[in-house]
């Protein structure tokens, strides 16, 4: 990830990026600009924010909860994204994510699609590789949880 991660800012001049690796996913994200718009602790976190992502430094503006459905300044998108975990059975769960981009203008709308066409496959491997480890990492810790 960190490799995608890299080869995007190279490829939109983006410079070198503090690292963050040494905080926890959240912590990383919302070190990013991302703010929390409603969180269920054992089930759900909802993030947002505003940016462009188009640009080599997108800009991620954190929105509180109750602007982000009406924030409309031109030239940007909103982004909100989801983690949620749904118990089917005693040691099953099943993880989600889910990702939704509104453009504030036609502008930005036009400007996303063209950066969706560039990195949009990036991103899904970004997932395809993320999903895998989390589920390594839910599992390792439900073992270690079930030791003691």
């Amino acid at each position: 990830m960190r490799t995608l991660f890299r080869l995007r800012a190279a490829l939109l001049v983006a410079g070198d990026q503090p690292s963050r690796s040494q905080l926890g996913f959240i912590a990383q994200m919302q070190s990013l600009g991302w703010h929390c718009l409603a969180v269920d602790s054992s089930r759900c976190y909802v993030a947002g924010c505003a940016c462009r992502p188009w640009q080599a430094v997108p800009g991620f503006s954190p929105l509180a909860p109750e602007t982000f459905a009406s924030f409309a300044d031109p030239g940007r998108v909103k982004i909100a994204w989801t983690l949620e975990a749904t118990p089917l059975a005693p040691a099953l769960t099943r993880f989600a994510t889910e990702t939704r981009v509104v453009a504030t203008d036609e502008e930005a709308r036009i400007k996303f699609r063209r950066y969706w066409r560039k990195f949009g496959a990036g991103i899904v491997l970004i997932r395809l590789v993320l999903l895998p480890a989390i589920r390594r990492e839910a599992e390792r810790r439900w073992r270690k949880q079930r030791k003691n």
